[in-house]
């Protein structure tokens, strides 16, 4: 055993420094903890606690979702406005926009809550882009854009209805910004494992479980509230919600069924999202009797 001058062993410097490295990952996990809990808060839609960042206020994540989507126009070729694609499409979001406020205060009643209503700002828009993709977006802001290739996929205004719905709720429920706040906690993981001296494996090994076992369920969470959501939403705008668990039947076929497993993905499998609109569909119907009297 080597002695230095001071008359500490070897051993001894290695528990000192393991000492130190534990204190500096307390340190950081006490912050991550108050950081966590100071940023909690209660959606009125989902009735559930989520983290916000207060430091991020809507009218700043409207504004990275409109300098997002002026980025993607860039690079993406939207169709021509007056094509019957796009029109359509038109159609389909501003009948779902004039439902948002109603399908809000109705979603936080049942929460007993308040609703935000911070969408009223919003500056809807929505563009059809020329792409092979089966997909479509709403960025915070009411900034929107639908690929061509989920036009065959839809096949009809009530599947296409279900898709834009669900997109929409992402932006109304804030989940960018909760994934945001998500993305901090895991920054400071990865500055806590530096900083602590802790080896590289050893911190690939802590963010992978802290992905799959916080990240990457939050994720699947955010997925299955904007189902519900775009759901009710579709509903009240006097689309047929029915129509979405075929939809969903065809996404996945045209998939390839190439989805890794659930619990290594960020949405729920096909299996298990189709289970859930199914049992959210009396509701459906309830709100579509509701708020669409004329049952057109």
């Amino acid at each position: 055993m080597r002695i230095d001058p001071y008359g500490n062993s070897a051993q001894g410097g290695q528990r000192r420094g393991g000492g130190i490295r534990w204190w500096i990952l307390l340190l950081f996990a006490g912050y991550a903890a108050y950081y966590w809990f100071s940023n909690r808060t209660t959606d009125p839609m989902t009735g559930e606690k989520v983290v916000i960042d207060r430091s991020l206020s809507a009218e700043d994540e409207k504004q990275l979702g409109l300098q997002a989507y002026q980025e993607i126009l860039q690079q993406e070729r939207p169709v021509d406005p007056n094509s019957a694609v796009a029109k359509q499409i038109r159609e389909i979001a501003q009948r779902l926009v004039a439902k948002v406020d109603v399908v809000e205060t109705a979603l936080a009643a049942e929460h007993g809550q308040q609703p935000q209503h911070f969408s009223r700002t919003f500056e809807w828009e929505v563009n059809v882009i020329q792409s092979d993709q089966a997909n479509a977006f709403c960025l915070p802001g009411g900034k929107m854009a639908v690929y061509t290739g989920l036009v065959p996929v839809a096949q009809n205004a009530d599947a296409m209805a279900a898709v834009m719905g669900h997109e929409i709720a992402h932006a109304l429920l804030r989940h960018g910004a909760q994934r945001m706040a998500q993305q901090r906690l895991a920054q400071l993981g990865q500055v806590a494992g530096a900083v602590s001296g802790m080896d590289a494996q050893t911190q690939q090994m802590v963010m992978s479980a802290y992905g799959y076992g916080m990240m990457l369920p939050y994720a699947r969470a955010h997925e299955t509230q904007a189902d519900e959501v775009g759901l009710m939403l579709a509903a009240a705008a006097c689309f047929n919600p029915q129509e979405a668990i075929p939809l969903w039947e065809r996404m996945s076929a045209a998939s390839g069924g190439q989805a890794p497993p659930e619990f290594a993905s960020t949405h729920p499998n096909p299996g298990t999202r189709i289970a859930n609109l199914q049992a959210l569909m009396p509701k459906a119907m309830e709100y579509r009797a509701k708020y669409c009297p004329q049952g057109r």
